[in-house]
């Protein structure tokens, strides 16, 4: 269980496959490259059983919330995933999750996200004043409820500010977590880590995001919920 660096992911019913998927296969190899250091990555969830993604992949996770807290094991760095809608709703509004994400949050050298991660993190207070990205159907939704949010320009892949990270689009983890790599390991082995993936990518089509001037969880977004720690 003694790591010198604990990532921490957690993953709940609906969550998207790539939001977890990308990031934990980056972070393991970053484990591989990064000479003499313990790196564990770990899933973690409301209980041991099975979660189901969006679609309908199942993960199983390594740890609970509340082992998590009774070990108190200090995460490094927290990764808050995107997912279904309905599934991102209901995370907002779960005060065990919440409670996990800014309890640990607290002591983390990196608080991240990606995708729509970023609403769980923004209803959750962890984003206060801070530039940030999320996926572009749901850039409106932080504008209009999360005033305290410094949404970025345009469609950038991620955002570090300060101690945060966020990622656009579910493919942004990718690049995300590569350069979290980069950050906490040096680019050395950030390289490395890119070269043994062979991540260069050059995508066969040429589609533009057409952006929204909506938010589509309108009248879905729970009240924050603020927690004494």
């Amino acid at each position: 269980m003694t790591a010198d660096y604990v990532i921490a992911i957690p993953i709940y019913e609906g969550v998207d496959l790539m939001d977890v998927a990308a990031p934990y296969e980056i972070f393991n190899w970053m484990a591989k490259k990064w000479n003499g250091k313990n790196v564990r990555v770990y899933l973690v969830a409301e209980s041991q059983s099975s979660v189901k993604t969006r679609d309908d992949l199942l993960l199983t996770p390594h740890m609970t919330f509340d082992m998590v807290e009774k070990l108190d094991l200090k995460v490094d760095l927290l990764w808050i995933p995107g997912g279904d809608p309905d599934a991102l709703v209901a995370q907002m509004g779960n005060v065990d999750y919440v409670k996990f994400i800014q309890s640990r949050g607290q002591r983390a050298q990196y608080v991240t996200s990606v995708c729509e991660g970023a609403l769980i993190a923004a209803n959750a207070g962890l984003l206060n004043g801070y530039e940030v990205t999320t996926h572009w159907a749901f850039l409106e939704c932080l504008r209009k409820f999360y005033p305290s949010v410094k949404l970025c320009e345009g469609y950038r892949r991620y955002v570090h500010d300060g101690n945060r990270v966020t990622g656009g689009g579910i493919s942004s983890g990718l690049d995300e977590a590569l350069y979290l790599v980069k950050m906490i390991a040096g680019e050395t082995v950030a390289e490395e880590v890119q070269v043994v993936m062979q991540y260069f990518p050059c995508p066969p089509v040429a589609g533009k995001i057409p952006g929204s001037s909506t938010c589509v969880l309108e009248g879905k977004i729970p009240v924050s919920i603020k927690i004494e720690l």
